[in-house]
């Protein structure tokens, strides 16, 4: 961050699972002097620990809510100031402070189809598309994390629209691994559209039928995905598919994962950057990858396949 002789305000009103916390976390431990005032989302109480110099307002979930920290952007900043907008997109008003813009989520970028999200989310996704398209000029600077994403925001935004490249990522400490572990492959994803469960386990009902049965474990929490939880239950029951699907977990369940687990198999349609990966690669975890430019961006996987077919995907697994 530059503007040494102002105030900075980290903006990131929609940032409370999956990546986007981790960012937020990475962010809270590495945070500059000048960083003065956050606002965030009411949904991160309890799950980050800001310093207790920092004011922190939080978001709420709502249209009014969000309107109002858009505002504050606006009133609160001056020329000196730097605004860090986390949340992908460059204020709403126009303010005289410095914006620069995270933007880590890659459905954003594009016109990628949304099919087989909620329609909610499908209508926060064309609005969100169209406010990063039509505000692009209330931001001095766009960062990413990877040169794939960097080349389709300037598809996306225009050739001329100033985009620094960033490979913020937390640093991954190797650990023991179990000498027995529980898990041939993990996949730790939510359940979103593009993660592509429903080609994996295509792949894995693939794989059942010539007698191959290798252990998945799935992180698919069974609240907010009920539908694909409720499928991958039905799938393991009926088919004797050898599938375990363990829900959300904790940053620290999560490490304990990894440890269990002999391979990590990623067959996510598209991604910004792709934690898991740099994670299983930090933990010593062979990885079995989607041929899309987001993995090679970041490590050499030791197989990949076509994420659109489950043969492929079920090749990768036998090879």
């Amino acid at each position: 961050m530059d503007h040494k002789n102002g105030r900075w305000m980290l903006h990131a009103p929609n940032l409370h699972t999956g990546g986007g916390l981790t960012l937020l976390r990475l962010l809270v431990d590495a945070m500059p002097a000048q960083l003065r005032h956050m606002q965030c989302d009411a949904r991160v109480r309890g799950k980050v620990d800001f310093p207790a110099d920092i004011q922190v307002t939080y978001v709420a979930p709502t249209v009014w809510s969000r309107l109002c920290a858009e505002w504050r952007l606006r009133t609160m900043m001056h020329a000196e100031d730097g605004i860090l907008c986390m949340h992908n997109l460059p204020p709403l008003f126009a303010s005289k402070a410095r914006a620069v813009v995270f933007v880590h989520n890659r459905l954003l970028v594009g016109d990628d189809s949304l099919q087989g999200y909620p329609w909610r989310t499908r209508m926060r996704l064309r609005v969100e598309r169209l406010w990063l398209r039509t505000l692009r000029h209330h931001a001095a600077l766009f960062m990413v994390q990877t040169e794939s994403m960097a080349s389709a925001l300037r598809k996306t935004l225009g050739s001329a629209v100033p985009i620094e490249i960033c490979p913020f990522a937390p640093v991954i400490e190797k650990t023991a691994r179990a000498t027995s572990p529980a898990y041939d492959y993990i996949y730790p994803a939510a359940g979103d559209a593009h993660k592509n469960h429903a080609t994996l386990l295509a792949a894995w009902q693939h794989l059942a039928r010539l007698g191959i049965t290798p252990s998945l474990a799935l992180t698919v929490d069974p609240l907010r995905y009920a539908s694909l939880a409720n499928e991958i239950e039905r799938l393991t029951r009926e088919q004797g598919l050898n599938i375990t699907n363990i829900g959300s977990l904790s940053p620290s369940e999560m490490l304990h994962l990894y440890q269990s687990a002999r391979a990590l198999i990623f067959p996510s349609r598209t991604e910004s950057l792709g934690l898991p990966l740099l994670e299983a690669q930090g933990y010593g975890l062979a990885i079995l990858a989607a041929e899309r430019d987001y993995v090679r961006d970041i490590v050499v996987p030791a197989e990949t396949f076509d994420p659109d077919s489950a043969l492929s995907i079920a090749r990768a697994v036998m090879r």
